[in-house]
């Protein structure tokens, strides 16, 4: 028997004195955090949201499967907050697309949810109508049945099976209604709630995952009052992915005491939070970086890759690699590293093997 199917499933439980505890550890964290963040300037908050929108927006579609470009997703963010940002790449539709509902579900959180809203999230999350082969409905509840399975074909195993779909427009009417209204119960709380009620209900074709972690951001930008993020729940989850559906499957065939899935979801954004310190970090040592170089001389092909490889270049950089992406000679890009190698910026590794690799000081 699932959840859904008791009488007042969503008449949820907890236990207040097991999660205080926790409770207080996320509540500390996250005014830390702020509190941090309000200390440094405009560009450097502007830097800090940008790092923590792009790696939200990348992880959410990574627990669903779909590998992003990090660049697109990065200068998509960019575009749309005004940033102005060195290097921006063109960003495809189905990327804008999950940017666009991330933002909107961010930076317009005390905008109420509605069933529009949502559609015009869903829509923008599968543009084409299609989810990889398949058409699936897009923007309107689903007309069909629905099952989360796993396995070979002939050997699938259900994990869940979401209320039926002419249930689906009066449960989703009842948590919009919750969702926007006022209530005692903490901000942090009701973000581990609305993200179980939702995936519970299951109410799309496909894109509910993603969808429910939006839901979770707007309601933890509510709880923070401010539409700058500085972590990333995304980030954890993915981290944390099988025993994300391993609670979520046990929740869904529970009763309505969800006093385990609360602190999961709680433990789970306490080590976000612990998690965001690493990106302040990065976002100080590139603000660093730029104070102490601001009277060097660098060209825009310079300036690009340096941001590349202060933002963690993926792999070894080698001067082939430099002239792809700059889209210039062998020779020029030679010549633009020999030149940042003399104003001792980049080095050689030690170990470059075969080919020469550079690393920065």
């Amino acid at each position: 028997m699932y959840i859904h199917q008791h009488t007042d499933w969503t008449d949820f439980r907890w236990d207040n004195d097991e999660l205080l505890p926790l409770m207080g550890r996320v509540r500390y964290l996250q005014g830390r955090l702020l509190g941090q963040m309000e200390h440094l300037g405009f560009p450097l908050q502007a830097e800090a949201v940008l790092t923590t929108l792009t790696l939200d927006v990348l992880k959410s579609s990574e627990i669903e499967g779909e590998l992003l470009n990090p660049e697109q997703v990065r200068s998509s963010i960019a575009r749309r907050l005004g940033l102005e940002v060195a290097g921006l790449v063109h960003s495809p539709r189905h990327v804008d697309g999950v940017v666009e509902m991330m933002l909107d579900a961010t930076q317009r959180y005390d905008m109420p949810l509605t069933s529009e809203r949502l559609f015009g999230w869903h829509n923008a999350l599968f543009p084409t109508g299609f989810s990889g082969l398949y058409k699936i409905e897009v923007a309107k509840y689903r007309s069909g049945e629905m099952q989360v399975v796993s396995g070979a074909m002939g050997k699938e195993r259900v994990h869940y099976e979401a209320p039926e779909a002419s249930r689906v427009e009066a449960e989703m009417t009842a948590f919009l209604s919750w969702f926007n209204a006022t209530s005692n119960i903490d901000p942090v709380i009701k973000a581990a709630i609305a993200h179980f009620r939702f995936v519970t209900i299951h109410p799309f074709d496909d894109g509910n995952g993603r969808i429910a972690r939006a839901i979770t951001d707007m309601q933890l930008s509510r709880g923070d009052g401010t539409s700058q993020r500085f972590y990333s729940m995304s980030n954890q989850i993915l981290a944390e992915r099988k025993r994300y559906y391993e609670i979520l499957e046990k929740t869904q065939h529970g009763d309505s005491d969800i006093t385990e899935w609360i602190e999961w979801f709680l433990s789970c954004l306490e080590r976000a939070l612990i998690g965001s310190t690493e990106v302040l970090k990065s976002v100080l040592a590139k603000a660093e970086f730029w104070e102490t170089h601001k009277q060097t001389a660098l060209n825009e092909r310079q300036r690009k890759m340096l941001n590349k490889l202060l933002d963690g270049f993926e792999g070894k950089l080698t001067s082939s690699k430099w002239a792809k992406i700059t889209k210039t000679s062998p020779d020029t890009a030679l010549r633009d590293i020999n030149d940042l190698i003399g104003k001792g910026i980049i080095r050689k590794e030690a170990d470059g093997g075969r080919s020469t690799h550079y690393e920065l000081v």
